[in-house]
């Protein structure tokens, strides 16, 4: 053997094995199935002594918001509990002030703390950790983390982050751009969501039950009280003032005495995540307006077409694209709640199950079409819906994985 030469042969078996074990860890069973769970593994990396995941390629580090959106379908629902434990607790040694980084820089330098969502969806992620696992111990350890970040929100963190008299939360101002529609050009600020915006609020009220959950498990009996209390106030005070009575659906955004009537899929999450603040009836008629104005057979649209800030395709300078971005582009990680969401508003309908295993068909095909074996960032809002943004994303993989796994 000479030094310092690779035997490429060598390595390609043992890369073809460590794949063949991937696959069968997580037991798939169809061809779409194994493409994906293939897809998820190449998102996840080593962050020093750690795991993160890579929010898409060829051009996105690690964020907070992807991470924690992608994490049940990448590693739970491919039976890698391990690397979830992992990637949960590099994060939560990051919180700061209550909350989790939204990016970590490339190289050396401090974390981005600039997102009110992320934290909320580490609540999310570690729920479905628990579920999946029943691996309580590890559970403890991040539940004074759980507790602190509470805590952090009532008091008052960065970026006017924090609640209300009203029990909802308030996030933003000026130029911020704290959700996941963050555009922006200059000082402008493509899609201003600054005050109370309609996720954050569902994502509020999940994590109040989330940690109450956790409370009662722990034996900590005041803090379940206090937090059945906070979720009670802030569901009463989300179902006065974010129903749009005219469009049958969720305002997108409240400010004071402002309500931002946009028909943007951000609502779905009001009737997706696990706790639900939304009652079935007003839950079925968001399903309903998402589906009729959104949808599309790769994901949905972020507005409706009938809104004169609608762009139909996602191509032009970089102003033209950024433009783009949340005013029509199609979001294929939305396909994972709006399924969810579905399924949870037609438990009882026989034809559930087709109707799913139809709108899943449409990313399916495209998985052999764009970037091979991977599902893309975004698509344009109109008819043929190409791929556009970035060819590998891991919100898009790791949503399309979970409902396959767990819907279909």
């Amino acid at each position: 053997e000479v030094r310092g030469v690779v035997d490429a042969d060598h390595l390609e078996k043992e890369e073809m094995k460590r794949r063949a074990k991937v696959v069968a860890t997580a037991s798939a069973k169809t061809d779409i199935e194994r493409q994906l769970v293939l897809a998820a593994d190449q998102f996840i990396v080593d962050r020093g002594e750690g795991k993160t995941v890579i929010a898409g390629y060829p051009w996105f580090s690690d964020w907070g918001r992807d991470t924690m959106i992608a994490l049940p379908g990448l590693t739970l629902e491919t039976n890698r509990p391990d690397v979830a434990k992992v990637i949960l607790a590099e994060f939560a040694g990051h919180i700061s002030e209550g909350m989790i980084p939204n990016r970590f820089p490339d190289e050396g330098d401090h974390p981005d703390y600039n997102t009110v969502d992320a934290t909320l969806w580490f609540f999310e992620a570690v729920r479905a950790y628990a579920q999946k696992t029943e691996h309580f111990a590890f559970v403890r350890e991040l539940y004074p983390k759980l507790t602190q970040i509470i805590d952090a929100h009532v008091a008052g963190t960065r970026y006017n982050i924090h609640v209300d008299t009203d029990g909802l939360l308030v996030a933003g101002g000026g130029t911020q751009n704290l959700t996941w529609m963050d555009a922006k050009i200059g000082d402008w600020v493509v899609t201003p969501r600054a005050g109370k915006a309609v996720e954050v609020q569902a994502l509020w009220y999940n994590a109040l039950l989330i940690a109450a959950d956790f409370a009662e498990q722990f034996e900590d009996a005041g803090r379940a009280a206090q937090f059945r209390l906070m979720a009670a106030t802030a569901k009463d005070s989300f179902n006065g003032q974010f129903w749009n009575a005219d469009e049958e659906c969720l305002f997108d955004v409240v400010s004071g005495e402002e309500r931002d009537a946009s028909v943007r899929p951000n609502q779905i999450f009001a009737a997706s995540l696990h706790y639900t603040v939304l009652d079935q009836a007003r839950a079925r008629k968001v399903v309903e307006r998402v589906a009729t104005d959104l949808l599309t057979p790769v994901g949905l649209r972020s507005l409706s077409p009938r809104d004169s800030r609608y762009k139909s395709t996602y191509i032009g300078s970089p102003f033209e694209r950024d433009s783009a971005y949340h005013q029509g582009t199609v979001w294929s990680w939305l396909l994972g709640p709006y399924v969810t969401a579905y399924r949870r508003v037609h438990a009882k309908d026989k034809k559930a199950d087709k109707y799913v295993a139809e709108l899943i068909a449409g990313l399916e095909s495209h998985v052999s079409e764009s970037c091979l074996g991977q599902v893309s960032e975004i698509f344009d809002a109109d008819a043929p819906h190409t791929p556009r943004g970035a060819p590998a994303q891991a919100w898009s993989v790791g949503e399309i994985l979970r409902v396959i796994k767990s819907d279909l």
